[in-house]
């Protein structure tokens, strides 16, 4: 077992959820060796033909991850971690934090084909595909922002990629919409945490009505300019907005989540030329800390 390489506890926690090996087109390699490799390239950052030779092929590696990528793998397995994690009651709903972080974009990610790409084997399009493939400019270059929601114990519940330069208010209620973790033993999947957390990028009349819909208790502080327009508006701005803040000293929680994906130099810089791989590159790094804990 090579340094980084999934643990045996890591990789029983993981096996179950994997798909079969085997069918049509002959015996696939064993996932474990692969899975390392995909693990070692998000740790490492290194380009996929520079993959030690202990994996085996590099192309076998970012096939299977490109395949998994596409076709929502990746996702099914984060869930189902998740939803192991929350049976034996290791994730903690009483606060769910969002909140954002900028990827800078290596220049090999950049110029993807224009034509749309198709899951393999099939016809349909990746999930996770965007047709500007996440990627920004800003003065700093090309970036990409990957918006995250995170639970008490510092692991992301949901995850989506943008531009970088798209706004944090307007992702929200999409971000809060993806968590859905499954109940093994029967039940609907639980989407709504027990109280949100973010910023003053997140105060918008759009998200706390959301919020309040939903009957999901927040504590998002009020930006001066919004509160000096609700008080010059009178008794038609509304009631002030209440705030906790005891309970907005847990924000930090969704930081260290965020400095704790970035440890992957793979997230921390993208290399990946389209949004849905490198969407799937982030799912990973997200399954192995669920794994870790």
């Amino acid at each position: 077992m090579g340094r980084g390489d999934l643990t045996n506890r890591e990789w029983s926690l993981l096996e179950p959820h994997l798909p079969p090996l085997g069918g049509r087109g002959g015996r696939w390699n064993d996932h474990r060796t692969v899975v390392n490799g995909i693990l070692f390239r998000v740790r490492t950052g290194v380009p996929w033909r520079d993959l030690p030779e202990r994996y085996g092929s590099w192309k076998t590696i970012y096939e299977r991850h490109r395949r998994w990528s596409a076709d929502g793998t990746w996702d099914r397995i984060l869930q189902s971690v998740q939803a192991d994690a929350d049976l034996a009651g290791r994730i903690d709903w009483s606060m769910v934090g969002v909140d954002s972080t900028s990827c800078r974009a290596h220049q090999h990610a950049a110029g993807a084909r224009k034509a749309r790409p198709r899951v393999p084997k099939k016809r349909t399009t990746p999930r996770h595909h965007r047709p500007d493939e996440g990627l920004g400019r800003s003065r700093g270059g090309l970036t990409c922002k990957i918006h995250l929601a995170g639970e008490g114990d510092c692991r992301p519940l949901a995850l989506l990629l943008t531009p970088g330069q798209w706004g944090d208010a307007p992702q929200m209620i999409e971000v809060l919409d993806r968590i859905r973790v499954p109940r093994p033993l029967g039940g609907r999947p639980r989407t709504r945490p027990d109280h949100v957390s973010g910023d003053k990028a997140y105060s918008s009349r759009r998200n706390r009505r959301y919020l309040r819909r939903r009957r999901i208790r927040h504590t998002i502080p009020e930006p001066k300019d919004q509160r000096a327009n609700r008080r010059r508006r009178g008794r038609e701005g509304g009631r002030p907005v209440g705030f906790d803040r005891d309970r907005y000293r847990r924000r930090n929680e969704v930081e260290r989540t965020i400095n704790r994906l970035k440890n992957y130099r793979a997230v921390a810089t993208r290399y990946d030329k389209r949004a849905y791989v490198f969407h799937g590159t982030v799912t990973a790094a997200a399954i192995r800390l669920w794994l870790r804990q």
